[in-house]
């Protein structure tokens, strides 16, 4: 299940050896402060490592902004993944910062596109961007991000490999539920599907949740609306 938290309470900083509380979050804006508090506030009631749905920065955002949110993350001194989201464009500019501040801090990792294990083991994959299902989309990397859903599948595909083990996918493109009439990307909700995640942190405007096959979805809401969400992996 999960739950809602707001406060500004102040948290000892410390690594973890497993997963139990995840903190999810989505649309982080560029607005590094109101990032800094939500963190604080959740490390206080128990969170053990961080699930970050773009778009990280505002739109054509200085990248400072990128340095600024990475290097909170890192400071708690707990894991934190992340994809980046439409606007957090072009991707090569993004993942150098990403890159600088994953050498400088062990414990992050974007997986955009990838997977990194975290304690517990637990494994941590997805894509981010806007995933268009049909196969004739043009990917683009520049303006904003945008990939076809083929490359998604083909991209996540090393996570079969893992079957094992708990998993918690990241998304910024909702999946498509048939039984809600949620839109969305049946490719997302295939893969779901088809790898059974414990939890799909997805990105969107109001927090909320539903249950696609055996996985809770998940969505945050806007952190720049004050919007964050805790997760039990245990209790999922």
């Amino acid at each position: 299940m999960t739950v809602s938290a707001r406060t500004d309470a102040r948290a000892q900083r410390s690594t973890t050896k497993r997963i139990r509380t995840l903190l999810a979050l989505g649309a982080i804006g560029g607005e590094v402060d109101s990032l800094e508090a939500v963190l604080d506030g959740a490390l206080s009631l128990g969170a053990d490592a961080a699930a970050v749905v773009g778009d990280l920065g505002a739109p054509w955002s200085r990248w400072n902004a990128y340095r600024g949110i990475f290097r909170s993350l890192g400071s708690t001194g707990k894991p934190a993944f992340w994809v980046p989201g439409p606007t957090d464009a072009p991707v090569g500019r993004y993942l150098l910062e990403s890159y600088n501040l994953e050498i400088a801090f062990p414990q992050l990792h974007g997986v955009h596109g990838s997977a990194a294990l975290g304690p517990g083991p637990v494994l941590f994959a997805g894509m981010g961007g806007e995933i268009i299902d049909d196969p004739k989309t043009m990917r683009i990397e520049e303006a904003l991000l945008r990939y076809p859903g083929w490359e998604a599948e083909y991209r996540l595909r090393v996570v079969g490999e893992f079957d094992d083990y708990t998993k918690v996918f990241l998304f910024t493109t909702p999946p498509a539920h048939k039984g809600t009439g949620t839109p969305g990307s049946s490719v997302i909700a295939e893969l779901i599907k088809t790898h059974n995640p414990r939890v799909a942190v997805v990105a969107g405007d109001q927090p909320s949740e539903t249950i696609l096959g055996k996985t809770l979805v998940v969505c945050p809401g806007r952190l720049d609306r004050g919007d964050y969400v805790l997760i039990d992996l245990q209790a999922v």
